[in-house]
């Protein structure tokens, strides 16, 4: 009886266990994206994957034929979502060019990184990434052409310092 049991877990295990081996790869980068952090210092993209793929696992059973894939990638994104409006305020509408950021994204806000990570890496429709969100379409669109214009054309650096000419 204890066997039988034990079989059900196991196989959910496994099961668990497969799919975090094809997938966490894609899904480290992807929250290595959100984050803004370089591949190769990624702690905070690393704890944001173990969250998302806890509460995975934790609904593996009731997931009944729904891409695992696709839960663990809306678990990514609601839970940077929350850490962005925790560290940031209103979403994360404050603040580009974080210090502890590299690269192109990190010139985005959260909410901006978020959508394109979404959009344009993920392949996500714009209705669900609106829905995934609670935003309008109108308002994904907004937020994705303005974080594109600002990843074309990125501010120029600051003005040249003039020299003072002492007049006598």
């Amino acid at each position: 009886m204890r066997g039988r049991e034990a079989s059900p877990g196991a196989r959910r295990d496994r099961e668990f266990e497969a799919f975090v081996a094809g997938a966490a790869g894609r899904l480290l980068h992807t929250a290595t994206l959100l984050t803004a952090e370089v591949p190769e210092a990624n702690p905070r993209a690393r704890r944001l994957l173990a969250l998302a793929l806890a509460q995975t696992y934790a609904a593996w059973d009731r997931l009944r034929g729904e891409d695992p894939y696709d839960r663990a990638r809306q678990q990514l994104a609601v839970r940077f979502a929350r850490t962005a409006w925790h560290t940031y305020g209103r979403f994360g509408t404050f603040g580009r060019e974080r210090p502890d950021a590299s690269g192109a994204l990190a010139r985005l806000t959260p909410q901006e990184r978020l959508i394109v990570v979404l959009l344009l890496h993920e392949g996500i429709a714009e209705e669900q990434t609106a829905a995934l969100l609670a935003l309008s379409v109108e308002r994904v669109r907004g937020i994705r052409a303005r974080a594109v214009a600002v990843l074309l054309h990125p501010p120029r650096g600051p003005a040249p310092a003039r020299m003072k000419v002492a007049h006598s």
